[in-house]
């Protein structure tokens, strides 16, 4: 589903390569843990798997397909209609409720409004977001935050999932809650890839990946 070919990025000319030549594939139905130590490059991969940053050299495939180099229009469309994401600091919408940060990819996608408000409002239950479904992101715990996020993700039932120190503020009980639902969500035939410095959510998962 998601291929990695020869993938190298740097920040700038002349500055080493974060990624240098790196290749991987990442099937359907399968939990995949990016791990390493800290600043080796495990966010900025994410963000290139996500079409969010333009490879050095290389190139992003998606159903065999290149996906990296393609206009912005296009690789805006393949992240709505296939990705879904779960960034390290959550990336809520301040001005907007949470039920609305929520919902926001799903309606982008055509989702019906109800449809997605009810939808949400099960996946905030399912993951304990005890809050107002009309407060804002502001208002909220960073633990409650990135469940926000992760519900977000979900929502529309993404191909591709990519999620970024998804446990990283949430105690135990609830970090096995979140990866219960990534495994869940890769059995229904998705791709899960998670960066995390957790050995327990990395042994969750079918396989790590260390760079």
């Amino acid at each position: 589903m998601l291929r990695a070919q020869d993938l190298s990025f740097s920040y700038g000319r002349g500055t080493a390569p974060v990624i240098d030549g790196w290749s991987a594939e990442f099937p359907e139905g399968t939990t995949t843990a990016l791990t390493g130590p800290s600043g080796r490059g495990k966010s900025t991969l994410l963000y290139l798997l996500g079409l969010m940053l333009r490879p050095t050299a290389g190139e992003i495939l998606i159903d065999g397909m290149p996906a990296s180099t393609v206009r912005d229009a296009a690789k805006a469309r393949l992240r709505a209609d296939r990705f879904g994401f779960v960034f390290q600091d959550a990336a809520l919408d301040q001005t907007r409720t949470v039920i609305d940060n929520v919902t926001e990819t799903a309606l982008y996608r055509g989702a019906r409004r109800n449809d997605a408000a009810r939808r949400g409002m099960e996946l905030l239950d399912r993951f304990g977001v005890d809050v107002p479904a009309d407060r804002k992101p502001g208002q909220v715990s960073g633990g409650q935050a990135q469940r926000i996020a992760l519900c977000r993700a979900l929502l529309s039932e993404p191909r591709i999932l990519l999620a970024d120190e998804p446990t990283g503020n949430l105690d135990p009980a609830t970090t096995a809650v979140v990866v219960d639902a990534l495994q869940e969500h890769a059995a229904s035939g998705a791709a899960v890839i998670i960066v995390t410095h957790s050995p327990e959510v990395a042994d969750a998962c079918d396989r790590r990946i260390e760079l």
